[in-house]
């Protein structure tokens, strides 16, 4: 494979050259030159802003006296208490399951407007606890903004790639993750600052403590909906539903160029064969489906996930994406995210306000701790950072398992001993932050073959909110009934997580399609995938382009280049 390989090198690098050669390298300065493209997806992450803020803001709210005042057994009661938190995640992953089929029939825009609305009248309805209805008007609330907070997490990173350029599309995607922290970060010192309002007291402290935290998302939805108004549809969705010069004309404008640019007819000639690459799949794998009508486009999904479980290879895919989600939740993150305070004061921490303060901390180290994973995954390879994160995140639990154990009832004696284990819980965010985090979706969206990725990763997201609802449920009941022992748990399920991954989960670092083939036991799949997508690039004249000069920039000749290379999603791809 040397000389195949060498070969395949030599055209990447010569389309390389000729990309650069017309927009530029990637990096800081990439960001600056794509500034109405970097404006765009920025103004997007409103709805990754939204979706951290929800995740962090509950718990702060729950931990408030007034808010008890309204839900009565929903607080004393643990398992009524996972239900108020975790039927958000329920919602959010009904929303998930919906989002693809709106994003395809509605557009990415609309849809974005579709779920901001959606998540408004979630917001108000939850605001409406106040009057009377209580822990009703909770329920019903959060798991309508659920609905939008979920279609938001899938519509707004498929959004800001597809009006990205390729030199960085990745460092656009990757700011829906820091976004989703800042939310975290901002919601938990917004509960901080509003358990003041009124004073600390069951007595005294006003029901604005709590409806502030709630009723403030609803300004950022504003801003996003109103926005997103403004903004282009998605390139790609245009060309999918046949409107090409609508999409050439959002493309010139997007990269600050005339319609017919070189640079701008590369990448409409890409997402072009990427379009008609997706169409002759569904038509070769689902003839019955080929039309596109929106309920086609709704039983598509449902139909193709049913697809992934039909032959072993595809079931390992399956499994590692499922199963990567699994233990990504049940490595306690989000019992963390969502009951903060009541853990802190678990653990020694008896004043709300104090443990709040501790709550602030979490998001503030996990928002620093992921902005070196977003800088040097592709350096440092998947395997290694999920490996190492886990021994970290595990290590944590069992070191906080022993100090419970052993003060639990006798915390006002032994004050460092808490303030110990409450360091080891900022510890684990930190491990959380850098690996499973944002690496645990890089898996996710990686080992797919072109033409199953979208539906595999609706799959991993699947079983990423269901197992966030299960682990928001549980929790309570756990901390309550086996104290220490829900340490343990999360701890040991880490610790098989990073086993699953050292021993089940290959590194996907720089590897082809082709080589996640051999990997998975399904040679063959990508070189049908790219078979399919070398004619198309030979049809609708994208080969030709590439091909157009005698030579790039530094003078290497394209005819020394092999034929069987093509353009995939904005690069090239060997068969």
């Amino acid at each position: 494979m040397g000389g195949a390989d060498a070969g395949a090198g030599a055209f990447y690098d010569a389309a390389l050259q000729k990309r650069q050669a017309l927009m530029g390298k990637s990096g800081p300065a990439a960001l600056v030159k794509n500034f109405r493209v970097f404006r765009v997806a920025a103004f997007a992450c409103i709805g990754g802003v939204l979706y951290g803020y929800n995740q962090g803001m509950f718990s702060g709210v729950l931990a408030m006296p007034s808010f008890g005042r309204h839900m009565g057994e929903y607080i004393t009661d643990q398992t009524k208490k996972g239900w108020l938190t975790a039927i958000l995640e329920l919602g959010a992953w009904i929303g998930t399951l919906l989002s693809g089929f709106m994003a395809e029939v509605l557009s990415r825009k609309y849809s974005v407007l579709v779920a901001c609305a959606v998540f408004m009248v979630g917001v108000i309805i939850q605001a409406t606890a106040i009057a009377g209805i209580g822990h009703d008007a909770i329920l019903a609330g959060r798991f309508i903004t659920g609905m939008g907070v979920g279609s938001l997490a899938m519509i707004i990173p498929i959004y800001n790639s597809e009006v990205a350029p390729p030199e960085v599309r990745g460092a656009l995607v990757a700011t829906q993750q820091l976004a989703i922290c800042f939310g975290i970060m901002i919601s938990f010192w917004i509960d901080y600052g509003t358990n003041y309002i009124g004073g600390t007291s069951v007595e005294t402290q006003s029901d604005a403590a709590w409806l502030t935290p709630i009723c403030l998302q609803l300004a950022p939805a504003m801003i996003l909906f109103v926005g997103m108004i403004f903004m282009p549809f998605s390139p790609r969705w245009l060309v999918h539903h046949g409107r090409e010069e609508e999409a050439r004309k959002v493309l010139s404008s997007l990269r600050g160029l005339s319609p017919d640019h070189e640079l701008v007819e590369l990448e409409f000639l890409e997402i072009k064969a990427q379009s008609l690459f997706e169409k002759r799949s569904i038509a070769e794998m689902f003839p019955q489906l080929r039309e596109q009508t929106a309920w086609n486009i709704f039983k598509l999904q449902f139909v193709a996930i049913k697809k992934l479980f039909q032959t072993r290879a595809m079931f390992k895919r399956v499994v590692v994406a499922t199963v990567t989600m699994f233990f990504q939740q049940w490595s306690g993150i989000n019992a963390i995210l969502y009951y903060a305070p009541s853990i802190f004061v678990q653990l020694g921490l008896t004043s709300t306000t104090v443990s709040l303060l501790a709550t602030g901390v979490v998001g503030i180290v996990m928002f620093l701790a992921t902005i070196p994973a977003v800088l040097w995954i592709d350096k440092v390879g998947r395997k290694p950072v999920l490996t190492i994160g886990a021994l970290g995140m595990a290590t944590c639990h069992i070191i906080i398992a022993v100090i419970v154990a052993k003060n639990i009832d006798s915390w006002d004696q032994h004050k460092a001993a808490g303030w110990a284990a409450v360091c080891m819980v900022w510890l684990f965010v930190i491990h959380f932050g850098y690996s499973w985090g944002p690496c645990a979706w890089i898996i996710v969206a990686e080992i797919w073959p072109l033409s199953t990725r979208p539906y595999g990763v609706a799959l991993g997201a699947s079983s990423n909110w269901m197992n966030n609802f299960i682990v928001g449920q549980v929790t309570p009941d756990m901390l309550k009934h086996i104290t220490y022992g829900t340490y343990i748990l999360f701890g040991l399920l880490t610790y098989m997580g990073a086993a699953f991954v050292w021993f089940f989960v290959p590194e996907t670092k720089r590897l082809t399609l082709e080589e996640m083939d051999v990997i998975f036991g399904s040679e063959g799949t990508a070189q049908a995938d790219f078979e399919r997508m070398e004619e198309i690039n030979a049809e609708i004249g994208l080969t030709q382009l590439l091909r157009g000069d005698n030579s790039n920039a530094t003078g290497t000749p394209y005819e020394t280049i092999p034929e069987k290379t093509i353009a995939v999603e904005g690069r090239t791809e060997r068969i």
